[in-house]
């Protein structure tokens, strides 16, 4: 008997954001792409080029549609945005760095992600709020592309949880992962696990520094 043709994801996380934005949690705020972030994308619009992708689903935030723009412009099939994969609400830590959060609300860093599970930020997103926003969405692209590739141009704390739905982790888990600015990981969904065939692949890396 053949074996069932492989569905395929590709998680996108967008490219560099404005330089006022690095090192906090952005969360909701709208920001747009660096310059150094615009060409990040359009690096990466050329390597993805060199995939099939049979759908492609986004989120509405301007920094994903801001990297999505140049592989839009190569051929790409049409975007199909979802609200659902927007960043996760932080809360009252919007627009705070790490040392901020840290010393106003007495938290460890490398922590992070169980504070985010636990829902620790005031005002903002549970885990399992996040998961029950994703999961869904998720799972419909599964369902709607059997044998097929879809691409997921978002965020790194969706993609943190996307990873944590398909490999069967608690979300803090994923802290093993890195999750870069414009990097793509790649999953292969069998019928009783997913794989992991690509992590955190940065086609810019050798962009010089600014």
């Amino acid at each position: 008997m053949k074996s069932p043709q492989l569905t395929r994801l590709i998680l996108v996380r967008h490219a560099e954001v404005e330089v006022r934005y690095h090192k906090i949690f952005g969360g909701t705020i709208d920001m747009n792409l660096s310059p150094r972030g615009q060409e990040q994308a359009k690096i990466l619009a050329k390597f993805l080029h060199e995939k099939k992708f049979d759908a492609i689903y986004a989120s509405p935030m301007k920094r994903v549609q801001q990297t999505l723009a140049p592989f839009l412009n190569n051929s790409a099939p049409s975007q199909t945005i979802l609200p659902a994969l927007r960043e996760v609400n932080f809360g009252d830590w919007t627009g705070m760095n790490w040392e901020q959060v840290c010393a106003k609300f007495n938290l460890l860093t490398h922590e992070w992600l169980d504070h985010i599970e636990r829902g620790v930020a005031p005002n903002g997103e549970t885990g399992p709020q996040l998961r029950a926003r994703v999961e869904p969405c998720v799972r419909d692209i599964v369902k709607n592309h059997p044998g097929q590739t879809a691409g997921i141009f978002c965020h790194g704390g969706v993609i943190r949880m996307i990873l944590a739905i398909l490999l069967e982790m608690p979300l803090p888990r994923t802290n093993m992962f890195e999750v870069e600015y414009a990097s793509v990981t790649q999953v292969a969904l069998y019928p009783r696990h997913a794989e992991i065939e690509l992590l955190n692949f940065t086609p810019w890396r050798d962009l010089p520094q600014k």
